[in-house]
């Protein structure tokens, strides 16, 4: 292929419908547009859009074209971002939203590092737990823990890691409370649950064989806090269920004793979310590969034996 621009130009037209509204967005004229395309065309030896006064249709082939043509062009765009970085100190303000957990746990360790490493870079955090519009809200970054990632086709999703949730209780506490074997059995626990809404107060256990069990709870104390939980857990007010990242210290060091280590919450899928490859500023591009490069590396120190 003679000419990578010639893409751009059959995409340009692909993605706006055709000639007039293309050349609209861009500026390009009609008559350019066609010529390009139809130099496309001969160079492929196939026919790519359908043309008639009244109807635009791209071809069987041309919707084929198109998706590997944006592919290569978003790959090209990638790229000269990339170079762009090399040659442009990062600066400026990175907004970000972050689960509570992340947060208190993660950023508070890795955010100096990072600041060492980009100090003309200033980090605005927006901690909380709902899912935010990143559009709306003025977000470059969304940091999520989920048991599934939901696709956009607007937004960029950057996978760091899983974690798994594990029931805690503290070796006091465990030590005068009933037998604790199977997961029915937390109906005669104190337990802690991590929200206020009392439509959530249950566990969904997955177990081996992949069996599951839902165990309707009635907490002694509910609130949507880990910290708050954890701290609760370790002084023996009862079973808590807690983010592997937030209890891991505690596990290791016996202030917690994993319970019913068989059965846990799917694992979460941590990832970042964000709008389009194409014009990432450099200085969320530096944060989206930092927290690529780092979070793994601190996830994996966290993971405990649930046979502690």
């Amino acid at each position: 292929m003679r000419d990578l621009n010639d893409l751009q130009y059959f995409a340009l037209v692909v993605e706006h419908g055709g000639y007039a509204a293309a050349e609209r967005a861009s500026g390009i004229s009609k008559s350019r547009l066609s010529r390009r395309v139809a130099d496309l065309e001969e160079q492929l030896g196939v026919r790519l859009i359908q043309r008639s006064t009244r109807r635009f249709a791209v071809t069987e082939v041309g919707n084929d074209v198109y998706r590997q043509a944006r592919g290569i062009l978003d790959q090209a765009q990638e790229l000269r971002d990339r170079v762009e970085q090399v040659i442009s100190a990062p600066r400026g303000v990175v907004r970000m939203s972050v689960p509570s957990s992340i947060a208190q746990v993660h950023l508070s360790e890795l955010l100096p590092k990072f600041r060492a490493e980009y100090p003309d870079i200033r980090v605005v955090l927006q901690v909380t737990n709902r899912r935010v519009d990143l559009i709306n809200e003025q977000l470059d970054i969304a940091m999520r823990v989920r048991s599934r990632i939901e696709g956009d086709a607007d937004f960029v999703v950057r996978e760091f890691g899983t974690t798994r949730e594990l029931l805690v209780a503290s070796p006091e506490y465990l030590a005068t409370a009933p037998a604790l074997n199977t997961p029915e059995d937390l109906q005669q626990h104190a337990t802690l649950v991590n929200s206020a809404d009392e439509t959530q107060h249950q566990w969904e256990l997955h177990g081996p064989g992949q069996e599951v069990r839902r165990i309707p709870l009635k907490p002694v104390i509910a609130g949507s806090d880990f910290s708050m939980l954890l701290r609760l857990a370790v002084n023996g007010a009862g079973v808590t269920m807690l983010p592997e990242t937030v209890c891991h210290q505690h596990v290791r060091d016996k202030e917690l004793r994993i319970v019913l280590p068989d059965w846990n919450l799917p694992q979460g899928i941590a990832h970042m979310v964000y709008p389009s490859r194409r014009g990432v500023l450099p200085a969320v591009r530096a944060m989206i590969d930092f927290l690529a490069r780092e979070m793994p590396l601190l996830w994996a120190q966290q993971r405990v034996d649930c046979g502690e």
